[in-house]
Parts: C-alpha cells; structure tokens; sequence
C-alpha cells in the first residue's frame, strides 16, 4: 500500500499525511509541483518530530512517477465519482492517489477504465479536508486487506 499526492497545495495537510504515513509504515509520494517547500515549517509543524520515519519520494511529474512506480494498482480518490471506500476491493500493493485540494485530479489522469473511490458526504459539505480522506481510505484499504497489525500499540 502507498499513498500519492499530485501536487499538493496545503501545507499542514501534507504534514498530517507524512504523520500518517509515518504511523502506519506507509510509502509517500508526492508529485510536483508541490505548492510549498518540503522545508516548509507548517509542513515540518505538522508532521512533527516523525518526519524521520517517513519514507517519502518527490517526482517532478506525474509521467516520471508513472515511468518509474512499482508494480501496482492506482486507485484514484475523488469527492463525487467512483465506488465508496468501505464497498471497494483494496489490494496490498495498491497506490492511493490524492489530488490537490482546491480541485482535485483532473480528468486527464483518469483513463476511461480508471478504479475510482470516494468517501461518501451526506452533509452540506462540498469535500472533506484531504488529510481525513487520506486517513478515512487507508485504514479501510489496510483493514481489508489485513494489513492493520493486530498487536498495534500493545
């Protein structure tokens, strides 16, 4: 399982998810253009003292990170389309791609036969913040495929 952020704009939610990346021994990439400094201080306030513990990989392009991914399934996040987390399949190697939050992937990145999720909003909301999406389909990808360790923080 790793999670991907195409070009992330908001600081602290990049943190957030670094932290969670971090927790949970996920991989994290991020593709630029990024739009802030990895040496960020929001950024760095966010995710803490953990950023040692991230494993974390900058591609300048969505092309490149194609190019150059290991093998497994994108499964593309969006506010309105796509199968709900909690009813879609995970697999273990799946890539959980995150766009940026003021207006998510483009249609571009979607091919026509694109596996898509969605955290499903009932509110009056229009989007939930990126770092509780990240947060809300990893642990559902990693409940369903068994990845969440029993013995965690026993």
């Amino acid at each position: 399982m790793r999670i991907v952020l195409y070009q992330p704009e908001i600081p602290p939610n990049t943190g957030n998810i670094a932290r969670l990346c971090a927790a949970t021994q996920i991989p994290l990439h991020l593709i630029e253009p990024l739009g802030f400094s990895i040496e960020d201080k929001y950024l760095r306030r966010a995710g803490l003292d953990y950023w040692e513990h991230v494993q974390v990989q900058t591609w300048p392009n969505w092309a490149v990170f194609l190019r150059s991914k290991e093998p497994g399934r994108l499964v593309f996040t969006s506010a309105r389309k796509g199968t709900m987390h909690h009813l879609f399949a995970f697999q273990p190697d799946d890539f959980l791609v995150f766009g940026p939050e003021t207006r998510g992937l483009p249609d571009e990145l979607l091919p026509g036969d694109a596996l898509c999720v969605r955290v499903p909003i009932w509110g009056q909301v229009r989007s939930l913040n990126l770092s509780t999406c990240a947060g809300i389909v990893l642990y559902e990808a990693l409940r369903q495929t068994g990845m969440l360790p029993e013995a965690a923080n026993q």
